[in-house]
C-alpha cells in the first residue's frame, strides 16, 4: 500500500478502497491507466487484486462484462477521465442493456478545478458533470462530492449493481480524493452491512394460479429470456420443464438456458428463429414468460402474424420478471409477478408437484420436436459438409461444435456468429454462451472472452467473431499475451460487415460502405489477422482449405495458448423465418430480406 505521512486512525483513500474491494471478494479489476487513477493503481500493486491491463478502455468494459456473466457477481472497471470514460462507454452500455452487474470507478479532474476547464475535462456545457455522460444507461451515476462520502457510495454501488434487475453503476471520483486521508472507521462501518440482499419470490396462492393455468392449457409454452441466466435458475427451470413437460422457446439471450439437446427445447423465436418455433409460440394458448423483455427481433417486430399473438389473439401471457417495468411492456399480461426467477421457480416446482404429483407427459409434442430437429438438420447437412473455400458458415459452426468441449465458453459477436449460433449451434452447458443482446455490440465477443477466461482459467474459451467485429479492437491480443490467457478467436472472415452487406444488397443491389474490397476485385481476406496475432505474441493460423480448419481448432484447444484462427468464409446470410420492421421500411412492397453478396 502507498504510505505518505499517514495520520493516526486514517489512511489514503486509494489504500482504503483497495482493502474494501478485497473485503468484498473482488479478485480482478479491468482497466487502463491515466493520470487520474494512478494513485489507485499504485495501491493495487500491493493488493491481492489482479489488475488486468488493456490497451483500449472498450476492451476493459467488454472483458468486465464477460467476467460478470461467468461469475454472477459485479465486475469492476477502473477508468481514466473523459476519453477513457467515453472509450469504455460502449462496453458499459452493452452491459447495461443486458443487465450485467458492473461497478465503474472513474477518476476525474481535481475537485478544486471545477469551472477552470483543466486538462481533458468534458466541459463544453457544464462544469463538474463528467459523470452525466453515463446517466442514460447506468442504474445510477454518483459524483463523489467529499472524500468522506466514498465509503458509503461504494457500498451502495455494489448493492445497486447486483440487486433487482442487475446493471452497471458509475462512481466518479475527483483524482485528489484518491490521495486524501479519511478515518478508517468510515470504511470499517460498511463491513456491518449485508453483502447480498434477500430476493423476492412468489407466494403459494400465485404459484397455484400459475400452475393451474398451465395444467388447463392445451398448448402451453415456456418463453425463457436472459433473466434465467441472470438468476442462475437453470436447474430450477429444467426441473419445471421436466415435471410438466413444457416446451421451451427462448429469446436470443435465453439461448442455452436449457441444454439444446433436451427433448423439449424448441429453439429461438423471432426474425432469426425457425418457422417451427415461431409457429409453436404463435399457436400457444398460454405462454409463461420467464425473465424476458419480449424484444423486437425476438418478437418479429411485434407483428401478431409471425411469432406472438398475445392479447387480442388467442394467447394469454404469464410474465415473471425481477423488474416490474418489463411486465406488460410489449404484451398484455394475464398473470404478472415480480420475483427472482430462481426463487420463484423453486416455489413453482414444489406447488406443481403438490398439484400434479405424477407430472405430465406430452409424447406427441416430444416426437414433433424430434422430427423438426431431424428435418432441420438434414436441410443443413450439405452446407455443413461442404468443402467449399472460402468456407460455408454452416461448416464452420459444425466443425466448431464437434471440436469444442461440451462445457467450453463461447462468446459471440454480431452476424453469423450471433444469429447463426442462436439458430443452429447447440449449447449444452447452461450459462456457457455469452451473447451481446440489447446493444448487439460489434466487438463485444473478443473482449468478453478475455473476461470469461480470467473468471474461468481452467475452461476452454472460444470467441466466434466476424472480421468486422475482430477488427474493432485487435489490441485485445496484447492483454491475452501478457496475461497468458488461452483464448481462441475464430475469425469468420468474409471481407465485409456481412449481415448489413446482405441487407443492403437485397434492398439496394449494392454493397457500398459494407464490404472491404471493391466488388470487381478478387482478393484474399485482408488484413491477415493470423499475422497480426503473431505480431502480438499469440499464435496465428490461417487455414488454406475447409479441411484444415477443424484440425487447427483442435490443435489450438490442446495448446492452451492464445490463438487466432482466421478462416475465410462465404458471405451468405443467416436464414430467417420471422419478420423485422426494417424490411418494410426499405422495401415496403414486401418479399425482400437478406441475400448473399458472394
Amino acid at each position: 500500500m502507498v504510505t505518505k505521512n499517514i495520520e493516526p486512525g486514517k489512511d489514503l483513500i486509494a489504500n482504503q478502497l483497495c482493502r474494501y474491494l478485497e473485503g468484498r471478494g473482488v479478485e480482478h479489476i479491468f482497466g487502463l491507466c491515466g493520470h487520474t487513477n494512478i494513485a489507485v493503481l499504485s495501491a493495487l500493486a500491493e493488493s491481492s487484486i489482479d489488475f488486468v491491463n488493456v490497451r483500449h478502455e472498450q476492451i476493459s468494459s467488454h472483458a468486465a462484462d464477460g467476467y460478470a456473466r461467468v461469475t454472477g457477481k459485479a465486475s469492476v472497471v477502473l477508468s481514466h477521465l473523459s476519453p477513457g470514460l467515453t472509450n469504455a462507454a460502449t462496453g458499459v452500455a452493452n452491459a447495461a442493456l443486458d443487465c450485467i452487474p458492473m461497478v465503474v470507478i472513474a477518476g476525474d479532474i481535481p475537485s478544486y478545478y471545477y469551472g477552470k476547464h483543466p486538462h481533458q475535462e468534458v466541459n463544453l456545457h457544464a462544469d463538474g458533470s463528467q459523470y452525466e455522460i453515463y446517466r442514460p444507461f447506468v442504474k445510477r451515476a454518483w459524483r463523489v462530492d467529499t472524500p468522506e462520502l466514498l465509503p458509503e457510495i461504494m457500498e451502495k454501488a455494489f448493492q445497486l449493481a447486483e440487486s433487482g434487475q442487475p446493471g452497471p453503476v458509475l462512481v466518479n471520483v475527483p483524482m485528489d480524493y484518491f490521495s486524501a486521508q479519511v478515518e478508517n472507521s468510515l470504511w470499517e462501518k460498511q463491513n456491518a452491512n449485508t453483502k447480498a440482499l434477500k430476493k423476492p419470490s412468489i407466494d403459494d396462492e400465485t404459484a397455484r394460479e400459475i400452475i393451474q393455468a398451465l395444467l388447463d392449457a392445451e398448448r402451453p409454452v415456456i418463453y425463457a429470456g436472459g433473466g434465467v441466466a441472470l438468476a442462475r435458475a437453470w436447474d430450477e427451470l429444467k426441473e419445471f420443464v421436466d415435471h410438466l413437460q413444457l416446451p421451451v422457446a427462448h429469446s436470443l439471450m435465453g439461448k442455452g438456458c436449457v441444454p439444446d439437446d433436451h427433448p423439449l427445447v424448441l429453439g429461438m423465436t423471432g426474425f432469426w428463429g425457425t418457422s417451427f418455433t415461431n409457429q409453436q409460440t404463435l399457436n400457444a394458448d398460454w405462454i409463461i414468460g420467464l425473465g424476458s423483455r419480449f424484444k423486437e427481433a425476438d418478437c418479429s417486430s411485434w407483428y401478431p402474424e409471425y411469432t406472438f399473438n398475445i392479447g387480442e389473439g388467442a394467447t394469454k401471457l404469464i410474465h415473471i420478471d425481477i423488474e416490474s417495468q418489463e411486465i406488460g411492456r410489449n404484451y398484455p399480461v394475464e398473470i404478472g409477478a415480480v420475483a427472482d426467477l430462481k426463487a420463484a421457480l423453486k416455489v413453482l416446482n414444489r406447488v406443481a408437484k403438490e398439484m400434479k404429483p405424477e407430472g405430465v407427459q406430452r409424447p406427441e409434442l416430444v416426437q414433433a420436436i424430434a422430427d423438426f430437429r431431424a428435418e432441420f438438420k438434414s436441410k443443413n447437412t450439405e452446407m455443413q459438409k461442404s468443402d467449399a473455400f472460402p468456407m460455408m458458415p454452416e461448416r464452420i459452426l459444425a466443425d466448431l461444435r464437434e471440436a469444442m468441449p461440451r462445457d467450453a465458453y463461447l462468446t459471440s459477436d454480431v452476424g453469423w456468429n450471433k444469429n447463426g449460433v442462436a439458430q443452429q449451434f447447440d449449447i449444452f452447458e447452461p450459462g456457457s454462451i455469452l451473447i451481446p443482446g440489447g446493444f448487439a455490440t460489434m466487438g463485444f465477443g473478443p473482449g468478453a472472452a478475455v473476461g470469461a477466461q480470467v473468471a474461468a482459467p481452467d475452461r476452454v474459451v472460444i470467441s466466434l467473431v466476424g472480421d468486422g467485429g475482430f477488427g474493432q479492437n485487435p489490441a485485445v491480443l496484447a492483454t491475452a499475451a501478457a496475461e497468458n490467457l488461452p483464448v481462441i478467436w475464430v475469425v469468420m472472415n468474409n471481407n465485409a460487415f456481412g449481415t448489413i452487406a446482405g441487407l443492403q444488397k437485397a434492398h439496394y443491389d449494392l454493397t457500398y460502405g459494407t464490404t472491404f474490397n471493391k466488388a470487381d476485385e478478387v482478393l484474399e481476406q485482408t488484413p491477415d489477422y493470423a499475422a497480426i496475432a503473431r505480431a502480438y505474441g499469440c499464435v496465428g493460423v490461417r487455414p488454406a482449405s475447409a479441411a484444415e480448419f477443424k484440425p487447427a481448432l483442435e490443435a489450438a484447444i490442446a495448446s492452451r495458448k492464445p490463438t487466432v484462427i482466421d478462416i475465410a468464409m462465404i458471405n451468405n446470410p443467416t436464414p430467417t423465418s420471422g419478420h423485422w420492421n426494417i424490411l418494410d421500411i426499405y422495401s415496403p412492397e414486401g418479399g425482400v430480406g437478406h441475400v448473399s453478396t458472394d
